[in-house]
């Protein structure tokens, strides 16, 4: 089968992402992988990336092919190239959120979030990459599964704030982290301590640190900072199209969190 280009892709977007007649629909979907894991942003983040959306939302893409995408994208995670690394997890996003779940495709995720070294957000040539926030909503996702321990998530989370880098986020990395805490944090089964058990280990590292604080720090406190408002105000996964959820636990987050900051506060 002859391979699509972007005009291709533009068209079966203009045309309310139909398949095309006398088109294999798996062969589709195979070049759709390849497509997202290409360097040029136009590829990877223009109508091929909408397309894939558009037919797994549809169900144009059923749970076989779904299962097999899945798994491409999890082995992508060990890919050499950033920008296949960074929108694997927007593809899992996409299949995860339809229910599906695999556990290779977790364990797979959870081994690449926090060891992800390449933090940049937007960096021409390539366009959007953004490690952080991509592998946040994943975990985000992840978190709501009802087969994924909630508490793996948070723990998680803060393994991707603390890990050491001398990068500072500055594409709402942060807020996006948060969001994705604040997911999990919804989940009504938490029990009060497991719901604040994730800020033991920030609070230790905070409490040892020193002016001036490294960047990994200044990156927790500001995703604890957006995280304190969710925790008030509530969360939600799809602004557009979703209620706001509250965390159960909302009120002693609140003042947990506030006490890790003080801490920091008093160095």
């Amino acid at each position: 089968m002859s391979t699509l280009g972007l005009e291709d892709w533009q068209n079966i977007w203009d045309g309310d992402c139909a398949v095309p007649a006398g088109r294999d629909l798996g062969e589709l979907v195979d070049q759709l992988a390849g497509a997202l894991g290409d360097p040029d942003p136009e590829i990877r983040d223009g109508y091929p990336y909408v397309v894939l959306r558009a037919w797994i939302e549809r169900d144009v893409i059923g749970p076989d092919l779904r299962a097999r995408l899945g798994a491409v994208m999890a082995a992508r995670f060990d890919d050499p190239e950033i920008q296949a690394r960074t929108f694997a997890p927007l593809v899992l996003d996409m299949i995860v959120g339809r229910g599906d779940f695999d556990p290779e495709w977790l364990a797979a995720f959870a081994r690449w979030y926090p060891a992800e070294a390449d933090l940049r957000g937007y960096e021409p040539p390539l366009g959007w990459l953004h490690a952080a926030a991509h592998g946040a909503d994943l975990l985000g996702v992840f978190g709501l599964h009802p087969r994924v321990d909630a508490t793996a998530m948070l723990d998680l989370a803060v393994a991707r704030l603390l890990a050491p880098t001398g990068h500072l986020f500055d594409q709402q990395e942060d807020e996006r982290i948060a969001q994705a805490m604040g997911l999990v944090l919804t989940r009504p089964e938490l029990t009060e301590d497991q719901a604040l058990a994730w800020t033991a280990p920030i609070e230790a590292e905070l409490g040892r640190l020193r002016s001036p604080i490294p960047a990994y720090a200044s990156n927790c406190l500001r995703t604890l900072r957006a995280l304190y408002v969710l925790a008030d105000r509530g969360v939600q996964r799809n602004r557009s199209t979703e209620p706001v959820r509250m965390m159960p636990h909302g009120p002693v987050i609140k003042k947990r969190i506030a006490e890790v900051l003080d801490i920091q506060k008093a160095h």
